[in-house]
């Protein structure tokens, strides 16, 4: 993951193995004050009454309005390749 080259602006990022693996989240519950963003997610299980945040993101504003526009460009590409996402 990262920059080729070493070219102005790229970032070189190294991932460990565990953190490589991911985790899977079907539920986001975002939250904010005046000065950050909080993202919680979490797998909701069919009829289980307590599900677990499995990850918390925590960001500034300009950080999190730049995360939006970068998925909004990335689905944007998908649905061109693969087709509408239905929500």
């Amino acid at each position: 993951m990262g920059g080729n080259g070493g070219k102005e602006g790229e970032i070189n990022l190294e991932i460990d193995e565990e953190t490589s693996k991911g985790i899977y989240t079907n539920l986001a519950v975002v939250s904010h004050t005046p000065t950050e963003f909080v993202m919680d997610f979490a797998f909701i299980y069919p009829q289980q009454p307590k599900n677990k945040v499995r990850a918390r993101l925590i960001s500034s504003p300009v950080h999190t309005k730049k995360f939006m526009l970068a998925l909004q460009e990335n689905i944007r590409k998908f649905e061109e390749k693969h087709g509408q996402i239905n929500v």
